[in-house]
């Protein structure tokens, strides 16, 4: 008798995937299902998981923990990067997909699986990333989508499951939410329109606290380091503990509208409190503490690195590169942001930092300057008026009517 060939299968323990443990088994494969944590998941819910895993059949189920790895070599860049997606989104679920991806095939690798299954669908971004990431790492493994390839009614997937002896209750929730370290996801019939706003009972955390609070985050090198003055083991846990706070706050709600791979506009809901507080006072400290030019051409290798990722693009050479220049830039990124909490929104106060250029020892802006006189500004403003100047004396030349500023 043949040896059943092994596939790696990414679980999620919802409808899609139980459908795809099912249907793999029933093609013969010996199936060995897979979640990927990437700071999202709790240790009841991992359980949970892998005890629908076992109850469907999988030979053998994983929880694989890419939490801090998500960190060191995407969201560090996040940050430094200053990167929202339109201005509003900060990849809270695009950023994570390469990782959860980079995470199944390695386990695969190491199990020496004959294939990778995946439960998306054809109709959104996620079946480009997780596809890019196994043809790119594991180029002769078969990649399985049963749901995207059957193009299957979710009653069908139903139907199929009960026929399986699978009894659930699969009715689908009326909203759904995928999170993780850098954010949550939400969406629901509103996000399928483009002028209906989720209502406050679609968002995974209510409001609790009215009451206005101050705190502090601590950079290092650009790195969230700690909280109210208390340094934390790892940026992770900063971001886990600045999430448990201002959240309660209903802080950083909102809807992204962009261009997702497959060619289609699309609008998701979501809220990223710790990511959006950090990013905004990352980006108020680098006011105080980067030089024009820097702050200008991160902005635009940012915007790049961000869109890219959101793509799958994370093996682009170019990105190693973008992230060594963002790195460069953080040495003076040092110092603490105070920021105030209310419901439904924060505010950035002011930094210290001893890196500050804007340090009353070199002049204060519209009151007192130290570094030069009245004659040095007026011989400057000449040379700078100068090509200006030039152009407008030859246009006036070409259209009489052209006259000064």
């Amino acid at each position: 008798m043949a040896t059943p060939k092994k596939v790696v299968l990414a679980f999620s323990g919802g409808l899609d995937t139980s459908f795809c443990v099912k249907h793999l088994q029933e093609k013969g494969y010996e199936v060995l299902s897979a979640i990927v944590n990437t700071g999202g998941f709790d240790e009841a819910e991992l359980k949970t998981i892998e005890e629908k895993a076992y109850k469907l059949g999988v030979n053998h189920h994983v929880a694989l923990d890419e939490t801090q790895n998500f960190y060191d070599n995407c969201v560090k860049y996040l940050i430094f990067g200053n990167v929202l997606k339109n201005n509003t989104y900060p990849l809270s679920v695009s950023a994570e997909r390469v990782f959860q991806a980079k995470a199944i095939v390695d386990y695969a690798n190491s199990v020496q699986a004959d294939a990778i299954a995946h439960g998306s669908t054809g109709a959104g971004n996620d079946q480009v990333r997780f596809d890019l990431v196994f043809q790119i790492m594991a180029p002769n493994t078969e990649i399985i989508t049963p749901i995207r390839d059957m193009q299957l009614s979710r009653q069908a997937e139903i139907d199929y499951l009960k026929e399986k002896g699978v009894e659930q209750d699969w009715s689908k929730a009326q909203y759904s939410i995928n999170k993780g370290l850098w954010g949550t996801s939400v969406g629901g019939a509103e996000t399928l329109t483009s002028h209906l706003t989720l209502p406050e009972d679609a968002y995974p955390s209510p409001l609790k606290k009215e009451t206005p609070e101050s705190i502090t985050i601590e950079f290092e090198n650009g790195e969230p380091v700690g909280l109210n003055g208390e340094k934390f083991a790892s940026s992770v846990d900063v971001i886990q503990q600045l999430e448990k706070i201002a959240s309660e706050f209903a802080v950083g709600r909102d809807v992204h509208v962009g261009d997702t791979i497959i060619g289609i506009k699309g609008r998701v809901g979501f809220e990223a409190a710790a990511p959006l507080i950090l990013v905004k006072a990352h980006h108020l400290l680098e006011k105080h503490t980067l030089s024009k030019w820097q702050q200008h051409h991160k902005q635009t290798l940012s915007d790049w690195y961000g869109m890219a990722l959101h793509e799958g693009q994370f093996f682009e050479p170019l990105m190693r590169d973008i992230e060594n220049f963002l790195t460069s830039t953080q040495a003076t990124v040092t110092g603490t942001v105070e920021v105030k909490l209310l419901p439904y929104r924060f505010e950035v106060v002011g930094i210290k930092s001893e890196f500050d250029l804007m340090n009353s020892e070199f002049g204060d802006y519209g009151e007192m300057n130290n570094a030069w006189s009245g004659e040095d500004v007026k011989g400057f403003t000449k040379i700078l008026a100068n090509p200006m100047k030039i152009w407008m004396a030859t246009q006036k030349k070409a259209n009489p009517t052209v006259t000064e500023a």
